[in-house]
């Protein structure tokens, strides 16, 4: 195993947002998914939740784009192909974790559902109800879902992958 060393870690704040989201995350999707299968009495519970765990991710993709923006020192990727993939990854995870909940937020808004963030923060709907173009946003919403699935087994594939085969320090730099 290769020797870990503190300074190719990368900053406390992105690691910090990294491990917020990704529990965000993971609680969300599968909330979203299991809203089909709820009693219609709780359903409404289940989307007021979904959608502000949603925008809350929003919001935190959005401060961890600026802290990696400005962070003084983030590790380089592997050079050739490795590195490639690793940003490619990296890349799209960040696209999907904006586009999912600004298309979400839209697609609840178009279909005439205004965002009262958990219950207590009314939210300004910049389209308002128009179920015009409601299903246009329900599709980039369902469809960056899945592609932020597959995505994020790449994602864990990559870190297995240098965890256990390589051996070498990479899941330390985000720990």
């Amino acid at each position: 195993m290769h020797q870990f060393r503190e300074e190719t870690r990368y900053p406390a704040r992105l690691r910090a947002l990294h491990w917020l989201v990704a529990m965000l995350v993971l609680g969300v999707w599968p909330l979203g998914y299991l809203i089909r299968f709820t009693r219609d009495e709780v359903k409404l519970d289940f989307y007021l939740l979904h959608e502000s765990l949603g925008f809350l991710v929003l919001w935190l993709m959005l401060l961890r784009i600026g802290a990696r923006l400005t962070a003084p020192a983030v590790p380089k990727a592997a050079p050739g192909l490795e590195g490639v993939a690793a940003r490619a990854v990296h890349g799209l995870l960040y696209l999907l974790l904006v586009v999912m909940p600004v298309s979400g937020f839209l697609a609840t808004n178009a279909h005439g559902f205004p965002l009262s963030w958990f219950g207590l923060l009314p939210v300004w709907s910049p389209i308002g109800k128009a179920p015009e173009i409601a299903p246009i946003f329900s599709a980039i919403h369902a469809w960056s879902a899945w592609i932020l699935l597959a995505t994020f087994a790449l994602h864990l594939a990559g870190v297995f992958y240098h965890h256990l085969i390589r051996r070498d320090a990479t899941l330390f730099r985000i720990l």
